[in-house]
């Protein structure tokens, strides 16, 4: 069983949302059209793929676990959205899957081998294409009061060697002109847009599950204990059971 087998239930739901403002923006800036062909790497449920679908023509989803392109699966067949999916690596994509107008590629890109997907990538993105490196995360300048206290809770029930790990992840994203270093790709442009919403306590807890670091299969017999220790925290800034949330979803623009 892979690394997000255990999230792929809840994945969908309970993660910040990308919302539909951040779609319309990225597919303005890029001109997007039916005749433009789109390949997401490490798809997990969908979200990108399915959120980008009404801008292009073909989709393709590609992610290594199978839980997840099952979930993704489901996702298009309650949008009626024809998506084809490949159970697999982006390093390993078969020689003649074609080239693609645009490569999304989400909270993904620090599981891939660098220069084996960077090689892939010169091959697969079609000549004037694009690589866009995603991301929706909760704002950490003080206006999510919870969220420091909400990712040490997280720190302190998730296997050190996990965190270490979510934590490449986050500098990852943060550093792209190193993992493209010596590629004929480099970042251009970066879109963000920034919306608020209302959480349940409840989901908010949840969520915690949907990280690996932090899944139940990483948290084991300490899911409820680790639980109660969140909600706990989340209480104290809640109404009605319910916080608020202020997300930035962002699309970092890499091209030749």
């Amino acid at each position: 069983m892979g690394r997000f087998a255990s999230t792929a239930s809840t994945y969908e739901h309970l993660r910040p949302p990308y919302p539909g403002a951040f779609f319309r923006g990225v597919a303005q800036k890029l001109g997007l059209s039916q005749r433009c062909a789109l390949i997401d790497l490490g798809t997990g449920p969908g979200l990108l793929a399915l959120g980008f679908a009404p801008y292009v023509g073909r989709i393709v989803g590609v992610d290594p676990e199978p839980a997840m392109i099952e979930a993704a699966r489901e996702a298009a067949a309650r949008g009626g959205q024809a998506l084809t999916l490949i159970e697999g690596k982006a390093e390993t994509l078969a020689p003649d899957i074609g080239t693609f107008d645009i490569v999304t590629i989400g909270r993904a890109l620090h599981w891939m081998d660098r220069e084996a997907t960077v090689a892939r990538l010169d091959q697969i993105v079609a000549r004037d294409g694009a690589i866009l490196v995603c991301a929706s995360f909760s704002v950490t300048d003080g206006r999510n009061p919870w969220v420091d206290g909400y990712n040490e809770i997280r720190r302190r029930w998730s296997p050190e060697k996990l965190w270490q790990e979510a934590g490449k992840g986050a500098r990852t994203h943060r550093d792209l002109p190193t993992f493209f270093r010596g590629s004929a790709f480099a970042p251009t442009e970066r879109v963000a847009v920034e919306t608020s919403h209302a959480v349940s306590v409840r989901d908010l807890t949840q969520r915690v599950l949907t990280y690996s670091s932090s899944s139940p299969e990483a948290l084991g017999d300490k899911v409820e204990a680790a639980l109660r220790d969140v909600e706990s925290h989340l209480a104290a800034f809640s109404r009605d059971g319910m916080i608020a949330e202020t997300i930035v979803s962002t699309a970092e623009i890499v091209k030749r």
